[in-house]
């Protein structure tokens, strides 16, 4: 599921203009959002040099992923307590949406 997630990404990256995970480095909370960027962030960046996907690490932080889109619009969902496949769902979804 989030390798099919993370390909479908690539292709709508061009209405965004970036992407940010925030996460806790050692909270439960936050560990599929810390497996999402171990097993992904390298996929995703390298399909895309150019694109800006920034990695936010705080202590204590809820887990959240934001997209920002044209004109300063942002959006986000938090992804607390999801699994590695669930934060590349919402991840698609923000990037298929459009504020």
């Amino acid at each position: 599921m989030a390798a099919s997630a993370v390909r479908a990404l690539s292709s709508g990256l061009k209405n965004i203009r970036e992407i940010r995970v925030l996460l806790c480095q050692s909270s439960a909370a936050s560990k599929g959002a810390r497996d999402f960027v171990e097993q992904h962030y390298v996929t995703l960046k390298t399909s895309n040099p150019d694109f800006p996907i920034r990695i936010r690490e705080c202590s204590g932080v809820q887990a959240r992923v934001w997209a920002r889109y044209d004109f300063g619009r942002e959006s986000s969902v938090s992804v607390d307590n999801m699994s590695a496949d669930q934060v590349a769902g919402a991840l698609q979804t923000l990037v298929q949406s459009k504020p």
